[in-house]
């Protein structure tokens, strides 16, 4: 029976086809054929594209050069982010963010007190370094026309004289230089409790005789107390490579710069043809003198052209450990002392391995959780809120520090001469003339 019914639905539906189709009636003739249309331009194949960068030879090349480079490998950006006053060189949005907006490297009266108005805005205080950081159009057109624009060319206001200095590097045309300088510069001393302002360096120069800190200043008050971390930050570098930016006491030599800043550009020496793990986009020229060459000839190793080499930077060296020895308060070095390989990076540059900070004891910890200065002779002047009694105790039992106008230029130019790490090569004249005169104003 279940046969039978299932027999019977099938050939209704078949028969209810059969209906529907009769009712439909035969097919007319075809149309005739329309205009044929334009052919439309061939589209940019994508891949091809791409391509113009992304080869072994452009961008997959400079990747592996970037993974030598400290802009990409340090932790720096990751430890300063949220921080607006480092972070326009630190943080990748945040270096955008202030040349976008033009921020002023100036200080400005604010409630009373003196506040550095270059910093970037809090929501662009992060960002590892990456290409985009420098080279502001790529993937704009997915052409190999989008790399030479560069993220700033513009002349640059230097932060350490608040802004009444100005580096322009043009000797490609272009100011990429200037590129480099916008962060590689030295950071402002600003005065202390007083009016938070940027130091009055000419000032410095004016009356070298005159007490720039004691516990008792006879000349009026402390405008800076000094720690062991009173120094003009690491990026010197860019200031002397321009000639200006030092304490310029007067002297037997004049404040001229060597050829290099109206012949060469940071990239021509920094981003030569690779030797080793240097050139390119390493950005560091150390043990490759490929960048030399074309003015040098002579000049391929560190012992292949003396007079353009050793000598000058011995010359230079010799200078920095006479200011060191000279930089003495009853015989106890100002400077300190730090043999500490990887700690001091400059720890190679003078005799007694002298790191740029001073000699004064600060036993609180940095952000790496080591101590600053647990070995310092001098007395801090402003104990930290968080010591201990014991700290306390014996940071009372130091002897105190004493500066002369003199000795506190004199510290400035050391700290530039020597975390400039090439002992002169980037401009042996300007730093010659800063240590020789700085010399001659000591006691």
């Amino acid at each position: 029976m279940r046969k039978l019914l299932l027999l019977s639905g099938a050939t209704a539906m078949l028969l209810g086809v059969a209906l529907l189709s009769s009712c439909e009636g035969p097919m007319g003739p075809a149309g005739a054929d329309g205009t044929n249309g334009q052919n439309g331009a061939d589209g940019t194949d994508a891949n091809e594209t791409c391509k113009q960068c992304h080869n072994p030879e452009s961008v997959d090349l400079i990747s592996a050069q970037y993974e030598f480079s400290k802009h990409g490998y340090g932790e720096t950006f990751f430890e300063e982010a949220g921080n607006t006053t480092c972070s326009p060189c630190h943080e990748s949005e945040a270096f955008k963010d202030v040349v976008a907006r033009a921020v002023p490297s100036t200080f400005s009266l604010v409630n009373g007190s003196y506040v550095n108005n270059y910093v970037c805005s809090a929501s662009t205080a992060y960002g590892a370094i990456t290409c985009n950081t420098c080279h502001s159009s790529i993937h704009s057109t997915y052409t190999n026309s989008d790399i030479p624009a560069f993220t700033t060319v513009e002349p640059v206001s230097m932060t350490m004289w608040g802004g009444a200095k100005e580096i322009d590097l043009t000797v490609d045309g272009d100011g990429s230089s200037n590129l480099c300088v916008k962060c590689h510069q030295p950071r402002p001393f600003t005065n202390g409790a007083t009016d938070k302002n940027v130091l009055d360096y000419a000032n410095l120069v004016a009356n070298p005789t005159d007490t720039f800190y004691a516990v008792t200043n006879p000349s009026g008050v402390n405008v800076l107390k000094p720690g062991y971390r009173t120094h003009t930050h690491y990026g010197t570098v860019g200031a002397i490579f321009a000639g200006q930016g030092g304490i310029e006491f007067a002297g037997t030599l004049s404040y001229s710069s060597s050829q290099h800043n109206t012949l060469a550009t940071c990239s021509d020496c920094h981003m030569a043809p690779m030797n080793g793990k240097a050139g390119g986009h390493t950005f560091t020229a150390k043990g490759n003198f490929n960048g030399c060459i074309d003015c040098h000839p002579n000049l391929t190793s560190n012992k292949s052209d003396p007079s353009h080499w050793a000598d000058k930077r011995t010359e230079i060296q010799t200078l920095l450990n006479d200011l060191a020895a000279d930089l003495n308060v009853d015989g106890i070095d100002i400077l300190n002392r730090n043999p500490d390989t990887e700690a001091n990076l400059w720890v190679s540059l003078t005799t007694n391995k002298y790191d740029g900070y001073l000699n004064i004891y600060d036993p609180i910890n940095n952000p790496d959780g080591e101590a600053n200065n647990p070995t310092g002779i001098f007395k801090n002047p402003s104990p930290g809120t968080t010591w201990s009694q014991d700290q306390k105790d014996h940071n009372a039992l130091l002897p105190a520090i004493t500066l002369t106008n003199a000795q506190m230029g004199a510290i400035i130019n050391f700290q530039m001469c020597l975390r400039e790490y090439s002992l002169g090569v980037h401009n042996y004249n300007y730093s010659k003339a800063l240590l020789t005169n700085t010399l001659a104003m000591l006691p």
